[in-house]
């Protein structure tokens, strides 16, 4: 318990010193509430302490006190006349300061130099020298500085290197940035100074941890000292390496995962790329092996300077061995978790591997139904037996817009404008329940459909659609108005996913009335036909872009069993081979090959509806003719052809093909790409026949250049080509424009 005692005077007093401070200081308790306290010492013993002041035993304690001023005049006399102590100097003198005063505030200088009292000279006699300089004044003003870089030293660690350490210097270094130019010297010798530090850090990179630089600018024998030369000398010292390699882990399974995969040997450079790709190889594959949990901690390596050794310790928590557990889903949901299971490549209870998460991420990513999606696991603590624990897999989804709008547009000579629109709900029947409307308008041809679309349907990748749409074309080989409904189920490559097995199988029935030309009558005739058929389609692609291979092959495989109704039941098959290649030998260079083959075999060429049969020629197939103009055709008289105007300028024939039950196509491109642009140049060849074989015979060839605009969905091509050989009623050349490559 603190006790506090007050003196009376203070107790008494109105106003106390703390009062009159302004200090906050808590007020005295009254007598009432003191508690008694037994003295220290009575009074009698107090005042036979306390010395007798009686001013007779000492007449100064009556004395009057003297004045400040008599006060300083006294110690200053006493301070003239006394002896300096050893070490301390002599006093000036009276008077002390300049101006003859001995006492001052701020006093005056001491006087020591007389020429300090002298007074100034007059300015008319004050005389000012020019400065001469070491050289000829040079009228042209130095604007900026030109210099050069010396490095002197690095060869020998360069050659120890496998990459070059003057090429790393170059893409960093100030001075390179600054392209032999700066404002003044003073900034040459900035970036020379921060260069120097620069190149101890790439020799510290790559193992020599005691490399030291200096640095020096040199002046030339020309005008101004330039160009200047920034100069760095290199002395590397000794390079470290690996002593000892220790892994500070728990034991995993199987023994040694973590030293097998952490690329680093006893006796090689500190190199720090190296290391830090090692561990990096180490923090992907625990997560691929069951340890979807490890930490990849901070690395130690203890130098020793004078052996030129380091240890390398890496510590390393592992974290429960782990299988797949359950699948939960969180957030904004475009589906629940049972349609993400269907997706995940990956069952519950197999061994834990990341490759499998991030598949299943893409795959999210891929229905295009999310602005965000994340896959992570988690710890769920509960057992899986042989030392392993499950592991939760969270889905964390934020829903995206689902309603999409999308166009497109194209040209073709013989094919005219096309452009195509659709409006797409992709969710609108969850899960990935689509409904797609789609219209087409074209100068020669025009329709709508309706397609409904589960994607995953039941099965990761397998889309069920069924469709029905109306159209119409007008082509010079037919016109037709054309309703068809099909259902289809296939496994199909996608912008993001691209798969080297595809697969599609259905049915389909179509209702169309065409015009074709009658050899019976010699004349065009209308026929209605109704049309059952099967759909099966296989591809393999290796190539690695859907819309610009550079590399690989792919080769796809249409079989379309179907039977004409009118007039009973016919029977035929339509068979079609498509097959492309691709090599690149340089980045810039590519060399494109494609073929096709088809045949259509158990019906007459009559009897089969036009828009069914084969045909050749166009953007898409055998360039430099018209669409759908090469094969057997007809020659008509041009109704809009009038022969008495003589500044008719159309022809006064109609050339029509009638297509055919086999064809044959080839071309070949080598494309050239500088940055986004390209050039491509190409030959194609083709023909169609009406027997049900082709044979090859009487091709035809088209050549022409054409330009690319490379974008991030693909490139933007517009080729110009001619036929070879040209005949009668075909163009001198023909233009087509469109996304993605011809093949």
């Amino acid at each position: 318990m603190a006790l506090l005692a007050y003196p009376a005077a203070a107790q008494n007093s109105e106003i106390n010193d703390s009062e009159a401070s302004g200090l906050d200081v808590p007020a005295p308790p009254s007598d009432a509430n003191l508690p008694v306290i037994d003295p220290v010492i009575t009074d009698e013993e107090f005042e036979e302490t306390v010395p007798d002041l009686d001013p007779s035993s000492d007449p100064a304690l009556d004395a009057p006190l003297e004045s400040i001023e008599e006060f300083e005049r006294r110690i200053a006399s006493e301070q003239a006349d006394a002896e300096p102590t050893e070490g301390q100097a002599a006093p000036l003198g009276d008077p002390v300061l300049a101006d003859g005063d001995t006492t001052e505030e701020i006093g005056d200088a001491p006087i020591r130099d007389a020429e300090l009292t002298a007074p100034l000279p007059p300015l008319e006699q004050f005389e000012v020298e020019p400065v001469e300089f070491a050289q000829e004044e040079n009228d042209d003003e130095v604007i900026e500085v030109a210099y050069a870089v010396q490095i002197n030293g690095l060869e020998v660690a360069d050659e120890e290197t496998e990459s070059s350490l003057r090429d790393q210097f170059d893409d960093l270094s100030a001075l390179e940035d600054g392209d032999g130019e700066a404002a003044n010297v003073a900034q040459v010798s900035a970036r020379l100074t921060e260069d120097s530090a620069l190149m101890q850090r790439i020799l510290a990179a790559e193992g020599w941890y005691e490399a030291r630089s200096a640095t020096r600018i040199d002046r030339s024998n020309e005008v101004n000292g330039q160009p200047l030369t920034a100069v760095i000398e290199v002395v590397p010292g000794s390079r470290y390496t690996f002593s000892d390699i220790i892994i500070d882990a728990d034991r995993t399974e199987p023994p040694g995962l973590i030293r097998d995969n952490l690329a680093l040997q006893v006796g090689e450079p500190i190199v720090a790329a190296r290391v830090q790709g090692a561990e990096a190889q180490v923090a992907v594959t625990l997560p691929e092996n069951g340890y979807p949990f490890a930490e990849i901690g901070q690395r130690d390596i203890l130098l020793d300077q004078e052996t030129g050794d380091g240890v390398y310790t890496l510590p390393v928590t592992t974290g429960p061995r782990s299988r797949f557990g359950e699948i939960r889903t969180t957030g904004n949901l475009a589906f629940d978790a049972d349609h993400v299971e269907v997706l995940a490549r990956f069952e519950s209870g197999e061994l834990y591997d990341s490759r499998m998460v991030d598949d299943l991420r893409q795959a999210l990513v891929a229905t295009g139904l999310f602005n965000t999606v994340s896959v992570l696991p988690e710890q769920s603590g509960e057992p899986a037996g042989d030392g392993t624990e499950y592991a939760t897999i969270v889905v964390e989804q934020e829903a995206g817009p689902p309603r999409t709008l999308a166009g497109s547009a194209g040209f073709g000579t013989g094919q005219g404008f096309r452009i195509e629109g659709s409006w797409t709900h992709r969710n609108l029947f969850p899960p990935e329940g689509a409904l797609i409307a789609r219209g087409v308008a074209g100068t020669q041809e025009q329709g709508a459909g309706l397609t409904f679309r589960r994607s995953n349907a039941g099965q990761r990748d397998r889309t069920f659609q069924v469709t029905a749409e109306a159209l119409h074309s007008d082509y010079d080989a037919y016109e037709a108005f054309t309703g068809r409904l099909s259902a289809l189920i296939s496994y199909d490559s996608t912008n993001i996913w691209q798969k080297p097995f595809t697969y599609a199988y259905g049915v389909q029935l179509i209702g169309t009335n065409e015009q074709d030309y009658d050899f019976t009558l010699q004349d065009l005739d209308r026929r209605t036909f109704f049309i059952g058929g099967l759909i099966g389609q296989i591809g393999i692609d290796r190539t690695n872009s859907l819309l610009d291979a550079t590399e690989g092959f792919k080769v796809t495989a249409l079989i379309e069993p179907e039977g004409s109704l009118q007039d009973g039941f016919t029977p035929y098959v339509r068979a079609r081979l498509d097959g492309s290649a691709y090599f690149s030998p340089t980045d810039a260079l590519t060399l494109a090959g494609r073929v096709r083959v088809g045949t259509i075999q158990g019906i007459d060429r009559f009897d089969l509806a036009p828009s069914r049969r084969f045909y050749a020629g166009g953007g898409g197939s055998v360039r430099g003719f018209g669409y759908q103009q090469l094969g057997p055709r007809v020659i008509l008289d041009n109704p809009d052809f009038d022969p008495d105007d003589p500044d008719e300028t159309a022809d006064p024939f109609i050339y029509r093909p009638l297509g055919g039950r086999s064809l044959n196509e080839a071309a070949a491109e080598v494309r050239y790409r500088f940055g986004n642009f390209g050039v491509v140049g190409f030959v194609d060849a083709g023909q169609v026949y009406e027997d049900s074989l082709p044979d090859f015979s009487d091709l035809r060839f088209g050549a022409g250049i054409g330009g690319r605009y490379y974008t991030n969905f693909g490139p933007l091509r517009i080729d110009l080509a001619m036929p070879l050989d040209r005949r009668a009623g075909e163009s001198k050349f023909a233009v087509y424009v469109s996304i993605g490559q011809a093949f």
